[in-house]
């Protein structure tokens, strides 16, 4: 894959200032340097951290709370991965946007490898911006407030879960349709065509995002529902039992 970033990079023009690999290749990107670490380094570390965080995270549960379920174990993973992204990795995307074409640091060379499916995050795209930073400093937090609800039982747990899956999906939702407005609206691609950067970072790789949450939203509404109609069917029958003691009551009057 390194070589049709070389041969991308040997296309350009040399009247550019500054050449790069991104979509659309005319876009300018001030002060870019290319990453020191290769795309397979790169990705080798990144899927090393979040075993490490599943794997720190199962030990924990295992441990502390061994008698909760296998979905909700599953739930407090996900959680908890979900929230040390939106928090570290898109934090620092949010805080240090406008430094990132020069970057040479993990995260900032992993969001360069990633930009090559969205060339919007090197611009201080306003619309990206924006949509990482609500998702690092409001989801981030949340998922872990959720992950810790789960262990006790909280009461707020479920209506939580709603909102952060609600507010997860409507960002992916919105981050799909800037991507394929300006694509076929204003001709702008902002991903590379090669399979890898589109259909793997840029699709595949959000969509989990779709997936998850959405299975958790129906969970999450589906258990407020059963509490809702349980909670009806006791209040009926609590009626109806003072309404019976009263009329007995009566009749002994």
């Amino acid at each position: 894959m390194g070589s049709i970033i070389d041969t991308a990079m040997n296309a350009s023009s040399p009247l550019m200032v500054n050449s790069h690999p991104f979509y659309p290749l005319e876009v300018e990107i001030a002060a870019y340097l290319a990453n020191e670490m290769t795309m397979q380094v790169l990705l080798t570390i990144f899927v090393a951290m979040i075993l490490a965080i599943v794997g720190g995270t199962k030990l924990w549960v295992d441990k502390v709370h061994p008698n909760l379920p296998s979905k909700e174990k599953a739930a407090i993973w996900w959680f908890v991965i979900s929230g040390a992204i939106h928090l570290c990795f898109e934090g620092y995307f949010s805080v240090n946007h406008t430094r990132m074409a020069p970057a040479q640091d993990l995260f900032g060379q992993l969001w360069k490898e990633y930009a090559l499916s969205d060339s919007r995050y090197l611009t201080s795209d306003p619309f990206v911006l924006c949509m990482e930073t609500v998702t690092a400093f409001t989801w981030g937090p949340m998922c872990f407030f959720i992950a810790y609800f789960i262990t006790s039982s909280n009461p707020l747990r479920h209506p939580l879960q709603i909102i952060v899956c609600v507010g997860q999906m409507y960002g992916l939702v919105l981050y799909y349709a800037t991507a394929m407005f300006d694509h076929y609206y204003n001709a702008a691609a902002y991903s590379r065509p090669e399979f890898l950067y589109f259909w793997v970072y840029f699709f595949a790789v959000n969509f989990i995002w779709m997936v998850i949450p959405g299975l958790l939203l129906v969970s999450s509404v589906r258990t407020i529902a059963r509490t809702f109609a349980a909670f009806d069917k006791m209040t009926l029958a609590l009626k109806k039992g003072t309404n019976g003691h009263a009329k007995g009551s009566k009749k002994e009057i």
